[in-house]
């Protein structure tokens, strides 16, 4: 007859430390998303304060070509990381393995935009894309203000006129962009890896001591 051999239950495999283990993860995820949070804040306020620093020295010296360029400038730059972030969200990462597999330049960049789709979203869409439409609002202001100063028009017809327009092209061009960057989210991603990658080759690495 066959002797039943018992099994002893090695240790750390009860109920109670399979508990701990899981609990230890969610406290280190719900660490590291705090860390998070509080770096893109920072990043935020840095940001926003070089972004509102620069347009208004542009802008004191700016005559109205200059300042709609500019003006123009921060519209457009809402709208292309709106459609980063959205393209990052939408892609499929499995043809980036095949890619990054054959060392296919940006490959491997896009793929790891992929792999962090939520920050990098964030990134574009909250951060980038929020502070440009910040910035092109008191942009839209300070030329409103000129022209009312200027041609002695009604302050309250002109503002209502030029954020009218800007919300208009704003939300236009987001809305145009969201349905581009769902159809081409491959090669969206893809440019935008191949960016990274170029700027990586550009900035000179540090030797190791």
């Amino acid at each position: 007859m066959e002797k039943k051999m018992s099994v002893r239950s090695k240790p750390g495999d009860g109920p109670d430390e399979s508990r701990g283990r899981k609990n230890q993860s969610q406290q280190k995820k719900k660490t590291a998303d705090a860390r998070w949070i509080a770096r893109i804040v920072i990043v935020t306020v840095c940001i926003s304060i070089l972004f509102s620093f620069a347009a208004n020295e542009a802008m004191d010296s700016a005559g109205y070509v200059l300042a709609g360029v500019l003006l123009a400038f921060f519209i457009a730059l809402g709208i292309a990381f709106d459609i980063i972030g959205v393209a990052i969200t939408s892609c499929d990462e499995r043809p980036f393995h095949s890619m990054a597999s054959h060392k296919e330049k940006g490959a491997a960049e896009a793929l790891k935009l992929l792999k962090n789709a939520d920050k990098a979203a964030s990134v574009c869409n909250d951060v980038v894309g929020d502070i440009s439409g910040i910035v092109s609002g008191s942009t839209s202001a300070v030329i409103a203000g000129r022209l009312v100063a200027d041609f002695s028009l009604s302050n309250i017809l002109i503002q209502l006129v030029v954020s009218g327009v800007v919300a208009g092209l704003t939300i236009g061009g987001k809305a145009a962009g969201k349905s581009f960057a769902i159809n081409k989210s491959k090669s969206v991603v893809y440019a935008v890896g191949r960016a990274i990658a170029f700027a990586k080759g550009i900035i000179p690495k540090r030797k190791k001591r």
